[in-house]
């Protein structure tokens, strides 16, 4: 079985937008858009880069062939820059000619061609080179030759945004020690033609001064500081760039130079600044201290700057209350200091501040302050699982065994291997496999260091330039090592692409984030620390009254000196990103080769590319993928490889994780991490969460640190059983995926009919379908399993983080609690506790719960039941598999399963309430949406739907709805409505259930119709020709019903919907702040499009950021769904919290709470003290003085009348309703 990852795992099945390529990458990325599109982006510089013009040229004559399929992609040499071979290859490098390809040297184009390449010649001789230029140029100039059926030549403009070359020379390994670094600067053409032009828009300003300060950051790890420096000043005397220059790229490079300590330098720069108006902050200062500290400069000098210092309204104890450090920064800066003021002392770490929401004044007062709850670990078993975390982050992967059984191979497998004595025909085969990786290994290197090579080469441009300085971040070997990591990754049905360039460019920046930790000596900081830390939760230290956060705070000043732990780092912008990955992905195409007969040996043995660029397409977007050639597919499947490998971050933690302390620093030891999912590209978030004050965001910072402090293990019985029906085909009906070989077979080709043609196209289509969904599903099954065999005997840890309205998620994303039925059946909590007095009956209504049996029956009666079905329970946890497999035949069979080997051990102990149980037990929310909307209204009627009131037995909302919509039907087939006829005996709790489930989040009445018609379309008696005209009835119908039940729930939905349109259309975005404090911003925005001129085609990138006009029909919709989950969220983390006091192990996923079977009752009560805590705060008056405040509170006179109508809208609050909210702590069935 093939072990090719294919990355739909984590999105679904591909459905339409076939394997692996997940709908946002289409609207995110194209490879060949419209002429119109293409045209729209670009600007018109008209300067081509040699090696380029050769590939785009032929890529080009063949776009309009209308699918492409490209049999051989042979890429251009880099070093290769004789123009004359762009256009007549000569003899050596004839290609093969097919329809639309090949090059025509007496065609216009052709000859329009040469000229632009040897006028271009000629000015490139003329120029004179200088330091790093290429890096400074702002937008790289291009010349795109539009091929067409009539070969005519046209020049497009390339879009104007920050493309940057380099051709300085770096100490890399591939070039000798004793050269030193010789530079050149090619200026552009359009350059000498014509003045630069501001980007108009500011998403190009705020990508191009991303760039810049990522261009220095790279100088600076490079240890460049000439460079920097040179660099710097190019861009200062661009029109373009000095206009997005700001003082932290000065600071990049007065670091470089304060680390040589060429205090001379940083005067200069300081004197440049005079001449511009950036004012020097107090980082510029450290730098100027620390260059002092380090060279030892006399005190006058040192004076002078603290003097200067003072005058700027700055206090020299700021320096270290506010900068960030690196290696011994900190030691220099305190070191010139005390050479003019000998006995100053660190200002004291500032007191901790205590978070002031009215929410938790309990939670946060030092008098109901309880021990820290503890591991059964000792210390120093603790401080061993931290090495052995260490250790995996440091090797950035780890490699693991498959559950995946092999499968005989077939005779041609067998056949096309030469058997020698020992060894099976899959060891053959993955001995030569391994020695083709070995080959790759050495091709991938070679490639990489010419590339390098060539684009440090004086007096020479190169398409990839810009890249350079990127390329010598890491050792070369790492590039290679990712270059293969992705490529046994690849699915078979191949990748997008844009895809594969992101993934490649985002692991390159991963690994040099570590490397900047571990070169800042960050790491060892954070060891020392975590050791101290750990004495909070090892069973053998002192209890501690701490939160985690705030212990690692308390260590941390403790610490006093060292780096910070937070680095000075800008992230790279997505351009940059997608360029860096696609010169990696041509080297892999360019570089990797088979033996041709390697299956066959009665063909020539010649060598062949093992990736392949071709094109698919979907709707009007031509898209680009990456496959493997079917030979190499064949290898991997006969291989049989009985390993996977997975980025350490993939991984559960074999630690607990480090606490979350600010938003840009907690989880994993050494992997990136952010405290905020982000969309796309964009950093506004991020933003947002630096400017918070800190301490608003402790309880959020605590929630998940709560969260992530969760001990698991595996339920081994439970996993042994599903890898042995995972290994025997699968099982659909149980959620285990077959394997590929009971997929459905192509159809056989058919006759010469049009019809018949049309019939296996479209069969064939849909057998391609589900093959690419049953691999998905396959290869995600076989990663939760493997992963959960490789810790099936270790205690581990999920890490947690955000999205940008709060709710949480583990950080792992394969195995985690938020998985399925499977996933979530072969977990239990690490820590046991006893079942007490009502822990069985508690195991015994959580098993009927996941039948979903009794879901109209009151608990007493769920036991009841449980109780007589009980030689059923016992079978099942006796003879899962040979048994009546009762089990088999429930809404979620395998946590079912789990369920009656837990009844079935505590039942059979001696003492059932001493019985020691792992086993979590969950609590669910009635239609959660909904419970949030009747609380916010105090809306009766919808109260008592969604069980915030107390009753006998638990209200079903959805049945309510569709007797309310069959009422409705009855009025109006009286009045003799043919289509409420028609409908009569076809209305039931599962047509409306999916449609009044999302309305509380936003669902349209055109999704809701879509929704009723599916369900229509399963009821086999339901006449089809009345699908559409039924749906359309009944959607408007059940709005009609939740209005009518929800009065209060419609008010509230529709104020927020209107506030967001109003805010939208006056161009900002909704924001709001959660009432524990969390700033949220929804992201979104009209997204612009940046077209990307790579080597193998053409990418077009949306940028979608903060400086775009906001997208107002994604704003309104979303607001108040979004409103919702972050209150959803809110009460989750106060919830979690006051567990958290109580002594009570929780988790949850997202609105189902989970415990141990001991404590459900605690845990029951502090969930709905916390609801009615939380809804007794005015949270809909609050949110309106927040907007008003925001939005509304221009000075401007006289008033726009925009604004005037937002300042009615968001004054006008819905008013309330009666219900009493104390009603909830009553409620059986709230959460049950």
């Amino acid at each position: 079985m093939s072990l090719l990852r294919l990355r739909a795992v984590l999105r679904g099945p591909g459905g339409l937008r076939g394997p692996g390529i997940p709908w946002r990458i289409f609207r995110s990325y194209s490879s060949a858009s419209t002429k119109e599109k293409a045209n729209r982006n670009v600007p018109c510089e008209r300067t081509e880069l040699l090696e380029v013009l050769k590939a785009r040229a032929k890529q080009l004559q063949g776009s309009d062939v209308p699918q492409v399929t490209v049999n051989k992609v042979e890429l251009d040499a880099l070093d290769n820059d004789k123009y004359q071979e762009a256009v007549d290859p000569g003899p050596k490098q004839k290609q093969p000619r097919t329809q639309g390809d090949g090059l025509a040297p007496s065609s216009t184009w052709a000859k329009k061609l040469q000229r632009e390449m040897y006028i271009q010649q000629l000015k490139m001789k003329q120029e004179l080179p200088s330091a790093a230029s290429q890096l400074t140029l702002e937008s790289q100039a291009k010349l795109d030759v539009e091929g067409e059926a009539k070969a005519k030549a046209k020049t497009t403009k390339s879009p104007n945004i920050p493309k940057m070359k380099t051709t300085t020379a770096w100490n890399q390994n591939s070039g000798s020690p004793h050269n030193k670094p010789r530079v050149v600067e090619v200026k552009e053409s359009a350059e000498l033609k014509r003045p630069q032009k501001m980007p108009k828009d500011k998403s190009n300003q705020q990508i191009l001064q991303q760039t810049i300060q990522c261009n220095l950051e790279c100088f600076l790890f490079l240890q460049q500081p000439e460079e920097a420096e040179r660099y710097l000043l190019l861009c200062q005397s661009s029109p373009v760039k000095r206009k997005v220059l700001d003082i932290g790229a000065y600071n990049i490079v007065m670091r470089s130079w304060a680390r040589k300590g060429s205090l001379n330098r940083i005067e200069r720069l300081f004197s440049i600044l005079e001449s511009t108006n950036l004012r020097p902050d107090l980082d510029s200062y450290a730098v100027a201290l620390e260059c002092m500290g380090r060279n030892q400069s006399p005190p006058k000098a040192i004076l002078r700057y603290l003097q200067e210092l003072n005058n700027n309204g700055f206090h020299v104890d700021e320096l270290f209350q506010k900068c960030l450090f690196e290696e011994d920064e900190k030691e220099m800066v305190l070191s010139a200091i005390r050479t003019v003021q000998p006995n100053y002392q660190l200002p004291p770490p500032p007191s901790p501040k205590i978070c002031k929401s009215s929410l938790l004044q309990d939670f946060y007062s030092r008098e109901t302050m309880v021990s820290y709850p503890k591991l059964d670990f000792s210390v120093k078993e603790l401080q061993e699982r931290f090495q052995q975390q260490l250790e995996m982050e440091l090797k950035n992967t780890i490699t693991i065994e498959s559950v995946e059984a092999a499968k005989p191979l077939t005779p041609q497998a067998v056949k096309a291997v030469k058997l020698g004595s020992g060894g099976s025909p899959q060891d053959l085969w993955r001995e030569l496999l391994g020695t083709l990786r070995s080959q790759w290994h050495g091709a991938i290197l070679q490639a990489l260091r010419n590339s390098k090579r060539s684009m440090a080469r004086p007096k020479r441009v190169s398409k990839y330039s810009v890249l350079f300085p990127y390329l010598c971040l890491l050792p070369d070997e790492e590039y290679v090592d990712i270059m293969l990591q992705i490529l046994n990754d690849l699915s078979p049905q191949g990748e997008s692409l844009a895809v594969l360039a992101r993934e490649l460019g985002s692991k390159v920046y991963d690994r040099y984030i570590i490397q900047r930790k571990l070169r800042s000596c960050q790491l060892e900081k954070v060891q020392k620390i975590y050791e101290n830390y750990i004495e909070l939760m090892a069973k053998d230290s002192q209890p501690k009254q701490y939160l985690p956060r705030e212990y690692w705070e308390k260590l941390v000043a403790e610490a006093g000196f060292g780096p910070s732990l937070n680095l000075k780092s800008c992230s790279w912008p997505c351009v940059l990103l997608m360029r860096l990955g696609m010169h990696l992905l041509e080297l892999m195409v360019k570089a990797i080769k088979v033996p041709r007969n390697i299956l066959n040996h009665r063909l020539e043995s010649k060598p062949i590319p093992v990736l392949y660029h071709v094109y698919s397409f979907y709707s009007n977007w031509q898209v680009g993928l990456i496959k493997p050639h079917p030979i190499y597919s064949q290898m991997v499947s006969n291989a049989a490889e009985t390993t996977l490998t997975f980025n350490s971050s993939a991984m559960p933690m074999l630690c607990p994780p480090v606490p979350w302390t600010s938003p840009s620093f907690g989880a994993f030891v050494l992997n990136d991490t952010k405290l905020m999912r982000f969309m796309d590209d964009s950093t506004h978030h991020q933003l947002l969460l630096d400017q918070c004050p800190l301490v608003n965001l402790h309880p959020v910072l605590d929630a998940l640190n709560q969260l992530g402090n969760c001990a698991w293990k595996i339920n081994q019985p439970v996993l042994d059983i599903i890898i042995s029906i995972f290994n025997d085909k699968g099982d659909e009906k149980l959620d285990i995926p077959p394997p590929l070989s009971e997929a459905p077979k192509p159809p056989t080709a058919p006759g010469n009919s049009s019809t018949s043609s049309k019939s296996f196209k479209q069969e064939l289509f849909l057998c391609k379908k589900k093959t690419a969904e049953m691999h998905s599903l396959r290869m995600d099954a076989l990663y939760k399993l493997s992963i959960a065999n490789y810790v099936r005997d270790k205690v581990f840890w999920f890490p947690h983080n955000m999205d940008f309205r709060g709710r949480t998620y583990p950080c792992p994303p394969y195995f985690n609690h938020l998985g399925n039925d499977v996933t979530r059946a072969i977990l239990l909590f690490a820590e046991g506790r006893p079942l007490g007095p009502k822990g069985l009956d508690w195991l015994k209504i959580h098993l009927i719960n996941l039948t979903g049996l009794k879901k109209k029956n009151a608990l007493q009666e769920r036991l009841e039941y449980a109780n007589e079905i009980m030689e059923d329970i016992l079978d099942s946890a006796d003879h899962p598999l040979t048994g009546r497999k009762w089990w088999m035949d429930t809404d979620e069979p395998w946590q079912a399963l789990a369920c009656c080997m837990e009844i079935a051990k505590a039942s059979r102990s001696p003492d059932p309430a001493a019985y020691i149980s792992h086993f979590p037990v969950h609590q669910d929310g009635s239609c959660n949406g909904l419970q949030h909307y009747a609380a916010l209204g105090r809306d009766l009627s919808g109260a008592a739907s969604v069980n915030l009131m107390p009753s006998g037995l638990p209200q079903d909302v959805y049945s309510a709805v569709a007797q309310q919509v069959e009422e409705f039907r009855k009025k109006d087939a009286e009045r003799g409505l043919k289509i409420a006829q028609v409908l009569q005996g076809f209305i039931s709790r599962k047509v409306v259930k999916q449609t009044v489930m999302t309305v509380v989040y936003g669902v349209t009445r055109y999704g809701g119709r879509l929704q009723i018609e599916k369900r229509l379309k399963e009821i086999d008696e339901f006449p089809e020709e009345y699908l559409w005209e039924a749906s359309h009835y009944l959607v408007k119908q059940v709005f009609n019903s939740i209005k009518e039940m929800f009065s209060a729930t419609r008010d509230i939905q529709n104020w927020l919907t209107e506030s967001a349109k109003l805010i939208a259309q006056s161009g900002r975005t909704v924001e709001w702040v959660t009432p524990l404090g969390l700033p949220i911003m929804q992201p979104y925005y009209r997204a612009r499009s940046t077209v990307l001129n790579c080597g193998m085609q053409r990418l077009s990138v949306k940028n979608s950021n903060n400086s775009q006009k906001p997208d107002t029909v994604k704003q309104k919709n979303a607001f108040p769904p979004n409103f919702i989950h972050s209150l959803d969220s809110t009460h989750m983390m106060l919830t979690a919290l006051h567990c958290l006091r109580k002594g009570l192990t929780f988790v949850s996923v997202h609105d189902c709470y989970w415990t141990h079977a001991l404590t459900v009752d605690v845990m029951n009560q502090v969930c709905r003290q916390q609801f009615v805590a939380l809804h007794s705060e005015k949270i809909l008056q609050d949110l309106s003085e927040f907007m008003l405040q925001k939005y509304c509170s221009s000075s401007t006179e006289p008033v726009a009348h925009w604004q005037k109508r937002l300042m009615e809208q968001l004054s006008n609050v819905p008013r309330t309703g009666e219900f009493n909210l104390k009603q909830v702590m009553d409620s059986t069935y709230f959460f049950s």
